[in-house]
């Protein structure tokens, strides 16, 4: 256990609602104090153990290279949720050297999903480095809904590294009725998902839905699947999905989702799996997942009962100072 009569860990992060003060597992005790600019951290680093940073590669950027030039105010930096993109266009592989030689000055990266391969691979974060934990849901303990296993479609939803394009030529196999959320197609290509297909030539069994985009909206959508299917596009380093299949989950659904960091290396019995850009193989599971009640039931209430407990926010923040506590100690 930590000892209660230390000096408090003292953080410095940029999530609003993370708590300000905390007990970690363990009994080590912390204070957290949000800020938001790359200048306010580093003017306030003398006083903190150590710099929280989450989902923003551009302040870990800064602060990383901030600490570089100055090293008297380094304090270690914890990037969370550190989505990183595997470089294919000229200027991510120009950009890539640099931003791995940033990313050494990273001392923790607590992600989301446990294959590290990627990450290994083209900016040298590996399992020394690295800390997993279960991502929350969005709309556990905040909205009203009612896990249901049956519905009237299948589903493909979402917006980040998403294969749409597998899931049309799939659909258009199969005898089911399907459905996807009005597209925005710009903020679909910005997050790296695969979309070419004009609307006016999709399969005649898909049905496009009205979709503001809100989380309310999201759970009328998911709450009418039958079967949710999250194709994910082929050499993804980071998780994609989680947020989406948790919500299904949650509401009861039978997923099937690309393997790949986030979904096949943390998942088992809650989804069912197939691999990336396979048409056929997604053509297959959505059958089987159709016709086969008691193979859906039982996938989607494995998958109820792991999103369930990944908790909330509150649960996940445990989580994150957990690790923190765990980790700082190795870091003074």
């Amino acid at each position: 256990m930590g000892n209660p009569h230390a000096e408090p860990v003292r953080i410095l992060c940029n999530i609003k609602d993370f708590p300000k003060e905390w007990v970690s597992a363990s009994g080590t005790r912390g204070t957290t104090r949000v800020l938001s600019t790359p200048g306010q951290f580093f003017s306030d680093a003398p006083g903190c153990d150590a710099i929280l940073i989450n989902c923003d590669p551009g302040l870990t950027y800064k602060l990383a290279e901030l600490f570089s030039l100055f090293p008297p105010r380094r304090k270690p930096i914890i990037a969370l949720d550190l989505v990183l993109r595997r470089p294919i266009s000229r200027a991510s592989r120009l950009t890539r050297p640099l931003k791995k030689a940033l990313l050494k000055n990273v001392n923790l990266f607590i992600h989301y999903f446990r294959q590290l391969d990627g990450y290994q691979k083209y900016f040298g974060i590996g399992e020394a480095r690295s800390a997993y934990v279960p991502f929350k849901s969005d709309i556990r303990g905040a909205f009203s809904y009612t896990p249901d296993p049956e519905g009237e479609y299948v589903l493909c939803f979402g917006r980040s590294e998403r294969d749409y394009d597998t899931f049309f030529r799939a659909m258009s196999t199969l005898p089911y009725p399907g459905a996807i959320p009005a597209p925005n197609l710009g903020l679909l290509a910005q997050h790296s998902s695969r979309f070419t297909i004009p609307l006016s030539q999709l399969p005649s069994n898909i049905r496009v839905l009205e979709n503001d985009e809100s989380i309310q909206r999201a759970i009328e959508i998911i709450s009418k699947a039958r079967v949710v299917a999250l194709p994910i596009v082929s050499g993804r380093i980071s998780a994609s999905g989680i947020g989406t299949y948790l919500t299904a989950m949650l509401l009861g659904k039978c997923v099937i989702i690309s393997e790949g960091p986030g979904s096949s290396d943390v998942l088992t019995n809650e989804a069912l799996f197939i691999p990336p850009e396979d048409p056929e193989a997604l053509s297959r599971a959505i059958r089987t997942a159709w016709e086969d009640r008691p193979l859906r039931e039982r996938i989607a209430a494995a998958g109820r009962y792991y999103a369930e407990s990944c908790g909330t926010s509150k649960d996940l923040y445990q989580r994150v100072v957990d690790v923190i506590a765990e980790r700082v100690r190795t870091f003074r």
